[in-house]
């Protein structure tokens, strides 16, 4: 299995992703007051809703490409389909390098491999142990957005007092799972008589996950198996040992007789005494206890490992957001939100500060901004912002100092992009013109 280099172990970086809605980040914008007057108001949000509209379009190339893509790779293909590994081969760099492309414009960072095994390792949210076979994977990769720190209060001593200690929750996961190729499936099968594969072999599962502790990353796998841990089986194993000793003893005294007793009924022996007969029901009576209390503890174990895969279940069930290739539109949209809310901030506040901004200036600016308003305290990023404008042609250097085109302007450009995209329609118009 595929998973990302490791690297030193650190506590999780700040977080780009803005939280707030791009309609109260623009509401609390004009609140600010640095566009004075409603005309001004008016054109500013005519400024954000054609670059909202230009950002949709470009994100609607990069959602038909992953939907193309995807096909190859979705769990839902007829298995008998065939296609040029070659070209499946380089279909797969080709999906993976935009799906990842749309995740960090919607601010979602890469899970380092460190993290994901020390998830392996503790217990987190769900109190249960949990088995992950990888044998079947050819890669495996967490993108994850937000983090906040939670208080989980854990019992102890069988309710009799309470654990508290912090744990890190993840706000959104995404969880992509590559299952090995046909040939590898059938390598695994001949190794190790592989039961039957949940997922067609070569197939890419895509799972969107929501408030999520960073320990319990190995419960979002999509074979996990929950084990007995060591509480449970003392739980059940130590009234198990202490019940059945008697009965083992008991036993002990009594098995003799019966043997002798059923030695005499198949012929081997010539007599049995009424007492023998008497010892042999004892224990045959003996044996049908033990049986009962061995079908009686197995039954508990049972019953406990359908309580812990029910805890697992419910705990993947309700955080679970959406799957495969209805995840694209999904995130397709909250990069287009982050991308607008990032680059009409950047062009806000430099139209603010009237050309006597530096980047540093600019990222503490928004950063203060957003502390102030929203109370969350991120790492905007100010070059990607600027990039996006400069782009568009709306910004301006000199040196070091940053500033915009005025709002007209801005508008008049954007408008050009716009038509630019349809190309036809403006030729078409131009002739009819």
């Amino acid at each position: 299995m595929d998973l990302l280099p490791s690297q030193p172990s650190s506590e999780p970086e700040q977080d780009h992703f803005i939280p707030a809605r791009k309609i109260d980040v623009l509401s609390a914008v004009i609140k600010h007051g640095a566009l004075t007057g409603e005309p001004e108001q008016v054109k500013f949000r005519q400024f954000c809703r054609l670059l909202g509209a230009i950002h949709h379009y470009e994100y609607f190339e990069k959602l038909e490409r992953l939907r193309n893509d995807y096909f190859y790779f979705s769990p839902d293909l007829d298995g008998k389909a065939q296609f040029d590994p070659a070209m499946v081969e380089r279909t797969y760099g080709d999906m993976l390098d935009a799906l990842t492309t749309v995740l960090h414009g919607a601010n979602f960072v890469e899970v380092q491999h460190d993290e994901i095994e020390r998830a392996h390792r503790d217990h987190g949210v769900v109190r249960v142990n949990i088995q992950t076979s990888l044998d079947d994977y050819r890669d495996v990769r967490f993108f994850r957005r937000g983090h906040r720190k939670e208080k989980l209060e854990v019992p102890e001593w069988f309710g009799w007092r309470k654990r508290s200690f912090d744990i890190d929750v993840y706000d959104d996961v995404v969880l992509l799972v590559t299952m090995k190729g046909p040939e590898c499936a059938a390598a695994n099968g001949a190794r190790k008589r592989a039961r039957k594969p949940k997922v067609r072999p070569g197939a890419v599962l895509l799972k969107y996950f929501r408030n999520i502790a960073s320990a319990d990353l190995n419960a979002l796998f999509p074979d996990v198996r929950v084990v007995m841990g060591l509480r449970d089986q003392l739980w059940i194993g130590v009234p198990a040992l202490v019940g059945g000793i008697p009965i083992l003893l008991k036993l002990a005294s009594t098995l003799t007789l019966l043997i002798f007793v059923a030695g005499f009924y198949l012929g081997l022996s010539e007599a049995v005494k009424d007492d023998e007969i008497s010892g042999a029901l004892a224990a045959i009576g003996g044996l049908v206890a033990l049986g009962g209390f061995m079908l009686t503890q197995w039954m508990k174990f049972q019953r406990q490992s359908l309580l812990h895969q029910k805890t697992l279940s419910d705990n993947v069930y309700y955080r679970n957001i959406n799957n495969n290739a209805g995840i694209f539109d999904y995130l397709i949209g909250e990069a287009e939100e982050q991308d607008c809310k990032e680059a009409f901030l950047a062009y806000y506040f430099l139209l603010a500060l009237g050309g006597e901004a530096t980047e540093a200036d600019l990222d503490r600016r928004v950063e203060e901004w957003l502390r102030q308003t929203f109370s969350t305290d991120i790492d905007y990023e100010c070059s990607d912002a600027l990039a996006k404008l400069d782009r568009l042609g709306l910004l301006k250097r000199q040196g070091e100092r940053l500033s915009v085109v005025p709002l007209d302007e801005a508008l008049a450009r954007l408008d050009r992009v716009w038509d630019n995209f349809f190309p036809l329609d403006g030729a078409r118009q131009a002739t009819l013109g």
